[in-house]
C-alpha cells in the first residue's frame, strides 16, 4: 500500500515579520511588506524595491561561529527548520537519524555572500587578478548551494538522504514534491523539507532590470506588486524561507501529530520553449495541475482553492489564468484564486516553499489570503483573484503552482486526510 505523506511541522521567515504567526498575520490582514529597497545603494537601477526581511540572526538563535560559516539564506533554512521542528512536537532525538532526510530548494545559492566576498578580493573590482588571502575559510561552503542542505542536517541531526533541488522558482515545490517521495517509496521516515532565498543583492538586481521583469513603481514601493490587476508591469523581488516536517501519516496519527495537510499530488512539466518566455496558452502548467490532480486521485471539482504563482508580469498573469480555465474546466470560475507575491513579493526559489506554507495555513483557519493591490482588475483575466480583501472560506482541498525561468511548471495539491479514502 502506498504511503501517504502529511506536513505536521512549518515554519516561515517572510517579508513583514518573523515566524509563521506573523506571516499568517500579514497575509490574513492583507497588509504589503514591500518597500524601498535598503539592503544597498540602489540610486541608478532601474526597479528600486524589495521585500525584504528585517532579520537578526543572533536574536534567532545562531551563535557567532554559524553567523559567520553561513550565507544568509543557510541562516534562514535553519531558523525556519528549528521552527518547523518544534511545531510538529518531533523530539530529534528519538528518530532513526538514517531514516531522516533533507530536501531542500534553492535558485540562486549564496549570492550575497558571493558577491560581498568577490568586492573583497577584488578591492571593490579593481583588481583583475582577485587577491585570494582575502577569502575567508569558508568561501568553499558558499559556492557550492548544498552546503545548506548539509546546514539543515547537522540542525536536524539528519543522515538520511540530504538534496538540494535548485529548478529556479519552482524549486520550492519541486523540494517539497521530492521529499515527500522519499516517504512513499519507504527511502525516509520523516523528511526536514522547504526552501530558501536571500537574493537580494546588486548582481541580482541588475540581472532582473536588464530583461525588464521588475517593476518600476518606485514612488509607490508598497504598491508595486499587483498581480492580475491591469496596470501591473513586473514582480517584486523578496527573499524568505519556509521549512516542513513531513511524516508518514499513520506514524504521525500514532504520536498524536498535528496534522496541517496530505500532500497527494505533485508533478512538474516544462515547457522546452524559451529561457523566459511563456506560450499564452498555458498548456504545459495546464498538464502539470493535470498530472497533479491524476496523482491525488482527484476531480477538478474538488479543489477549493488555488495559491497562484501571480507574479505581476503581464505574460505570467495571462499563462496560469489560462491553465487553470484549461485544466480546471468550468470550476476555474468558481474557485476563489489568490497571489501572496503582492504582498510579500517573490522570493525566487524559496516563493514555493511560502505558498505551500500560506495553501496549509488556509485551509487550518479556514481563510483565503487575498491579492493585494488589485483596484483595477485586468478584463482579460475574469477569475475570481480575491481582491484586496482576506475571504472566509472553508478548504479541504487547495492547488499551489509554480512557474520558473527556464520553463519549468509544477503543481501541488494538498488535502486535508480524512477527505481521501485512497
Amino acid at each position: 500500500m502506498t504511503r501517504r505523506v502529511v506536513i505536521t511541522g512549518i515554519g516561515v521567515l517572510a517579508p513583514g515579520g518573523t515566524g509563521t504567526k506573523d506571516f499568517w498575520a500579514l497575509l490574513t490582514e492583507g497588509r504589503t511588506a514591500t518597500r524601498t529597497l535598503s539592503s544597498f545603494a540602489a540610486a541608478g537601477y532601474r526597479s528600486r524595491v524589495a521585500a525584504e526581511i528585517d532579520f537578526s540572526p543572533a536574536e534567532h538563535g545562531l551563535l557567532p561561529q554559524e553567523i559567520r560559516r553561513m550565507d544568509r539564506a543557510a541562516q534562514f533554512a535553519v531558523v525556519t527548520t528549528r521552527e518547523a521542528v518544534q511545531d510538529s512536537g518531533l523530539e530529534l532525538d528519538a528518530l532513526d537519524p538514517a531514516r531522516t532526510a533533507v530536501a531542500l530548494g534553492n535558485a540562486v545559492g549564496a549570492t550575497t555572500s558571493l558577491e560581498e566576498e568577490y568586492r573583497t578580493v577584488s578591492n571593490d573590482g579593481r583588481l583583475h587578478l582577485v587577491d585570494h588571502t582575502y577569502a575567508p575559510r569558508h568561501l568553499y561552503n558558499q559556492l557550492v548551494p548544498s552546503s545548506f542542505a548539509t546546514e539543515v542536517a547537522w540542525a536536524a541531526g539528519a543522515e538520511g538522504p540530504s538534496t538540494v533541488i535548485s529548478t529556479g522558482c519552482t524549486s520550492g515545490i519541486d523540494a517539497v514534491g521530492y521529499a515527500a517521495d522519499l516517504i512513499r517509496e519507504g527511502a525516509a521516515d520523516v523528511v526536514i523539507t522547504g526552501a530558501t532565498e536571500a537574493p537580494i543583492s546588486p548582481i541580482t538586481v541588475a540581472c532582473f532590470d536588464a530583461i525588464k521583469a521588475t517593476s518600476t513603481y518606485n514612488d509607490d514601493p508598497e504598491h508595486a506588486s499587483r498581480p492580475y490587476d491591469l496596470t501591473r508591469n513586473g514582480f517584486v523581488l523578496g527573499e524568505g524561507s519556509a521549512g516542513f516536517v513531513l511524516e508518514e501519516l499513520e506514524s504521525a496519527r500514532r504520536r498524536g501529530a498535528h496534522i496541517y495537510a496530505e500532500i497527494c499530488g505533485y508533478a512538474s512539466r516544462s515547457n522546452a520553449y524559451h529561457m523566459t518566455g511563456l506560450r499564452a496558452d498555458g498548456a504545459e502548467m495546464a498538464e502539470a495541475i493535470r498530472a497533479a490532480l491524476d496523482e491525488a486521485r482527484l476531480d477538478p471539482s474538488a479543489i477549493d482553492y488555488v495559491n497562484a504563482h501571480g507574479s505581476g508580469t503581464k505574460q505570467n498573469d495571462r499563462h496560469e489564468t489560462a491553465a487553470f480555465k484549461s485544466s480546471l474546466g468550468e470550476h476555474a470560475y468558481n474557485v476563489p484564486v489568490s497571489s501572496i507575491k503582492s504582498m510579500i513579493g517573490h522570493s525566487l526559489g524559496a516563493i514555493g516553499a511560502v505558498e505551500i506554507a500560506a495553501s496549509a495555513l488556509a485551509m487550518e483557519h479556514g481563510v483565503v489570503p487575498p491579492t493585494a493591490n488589485l483596484h483595477r482588475p485586468d478584463p482579460e483575466l475574469d477569475l475570481d483573484y480575491v481582491p484586496l480583501t482576506a475571504r472566509d472560506w472553508r478548504t479541504d482541498t487547495a492547488l499551489t503552482v509554480g512557474s520558473g525561468f527556464g520553463g519549468f511548471q509544477s503543481a501541488m495539491v494538498l488535502s486535508k486526510p480524512d477527505r481521501r479514502t485512497v
